[in-house]
């Protein structure tokens, strides 16, 4: 063997258990939530044994009336949350940037990240609860009456969004700030030099510059967004409800109420091929110019 294939063969041995990790938990993973999809299981029998179905899994779903539901709420949810935590994190990391005591305050809207999920959840729960919630006494002080935030189906939804956009700011929030630390002073210098406004340097050099950051935090917001699970499952329930249902709900109770995997993988099916097409689009619009072409 040349002394280039024993390289390769010592860097292919050293890569070797991530790549089994890899191929088990991923590619397996996947696999066999695909071939599954097309078959009947109900998880009492083998995998193997159960009956194939091809397609009815995933018309269905279709046909289902609570998928449709979890699907436009998924959208909408993920959507929201996903534009709203990059651009106020974006505008956190400004107003925090270079200022006295900003390792502080950076830490404060870090700590939900490090909260688990349940606690927050919980600790909103209260906050909403409409007899002795904080929030609606508050709006009591004010002369506002309150409201039934986690039990209205109207306010249910936009009110769990708003604590996972609050929940999830202090990662974008680190990421812009890395990003801003990466801008030359110099393209400052010479906007101040020409006489440039701050909000005409925010358009013309801090939008553009920031934009891989951008394009990375809208790519991983919204796949975390699609599978949002934990918050909803705390503060809105479990039980079947058009006003709380996301795909990751219907999905847990398909597979562990109902006992149908196959439908509950097909679903998740549509889930990741939902998720790769938004990925993908949104690479393909940074890739055009993306915030660039908007201010040239």
């Amino acid at each position: 063997m040349t002394r280039k294939g024993k390289e390769n063969l010592t860097a292919y041995l050293f890569l070797s258990p991530i790549l089994l990790f890899f191929a088990v938990f991923f590619c397996f993973a996947v696999g066999f939530s695909i071939l599954i999809s097309f078959k009947d299981w109900n998880m009492l029998v083998s995998p193997i044994g159960a009956p194939f179905v091809g397609l009815s899994n995933y018309l269905s779903l279709f046909s289902d009336p609570m998928f449709r539901s979890g699907l436009l709420n998924t959208v909408v949810f993920a959507l929201i949350v996903t534009f709203a935590s990059v651009i106020l994190a974006l505008f956190v990391a400004m107003a925090l940037y270079k200022v006295r005591g900003s390792a502080v305050w950076r830490f404060v809207f870090f700590a939900p990240m490090i909260t688990p999920a349940v606690a927050v959840g919980k600790i909103w729960s209260y906050l909403y609860n409409p007899s002795y919630g904080v929030i609606n006494h508050t709006l009591g002080w004010l002369g506002i009456p309150g409201k039934a935030w986690l039990s209205d189906p109207k306010l249910v939804l936009p009110s769990i969004m708003i604590v996972a956009i609050w929940s999830g700011l202090g990662v974008p929030m680190l990421i812009f700030t890395a990003g801003l630390d990466s801008i030359p002073s110099s393209y400052y210098d010479a906007a101040r030099i020409d006489g440039s406004s701050k909000f005409r340097t925010f358009i013309s050099i801090t939008l553009p510059l920031l934009k891989p950051t951008t394009l990375f935090l809208l790519v991983t917001g919204l796949i975390n967004a699609w599978q949002t699970f934990d918050l909803i499952y705390i503060m809105g329930g479990a039980a079947p409800s058009s006003s709380t249902q996301l795909v990751s709900i219907y999905m847990y109770n398909t597979a562990f109420s109902y006992m149908q995997m196959g439908k509950a993988l097909a679903a998740s099916v549509i889930l990741f091929v939902i998720s790769l097409f938004t990925t993908l689009l949104a690479l393909r619009s940074f890739r055009k110019g993306g915030l660039e072409s908007y201010y040239a």
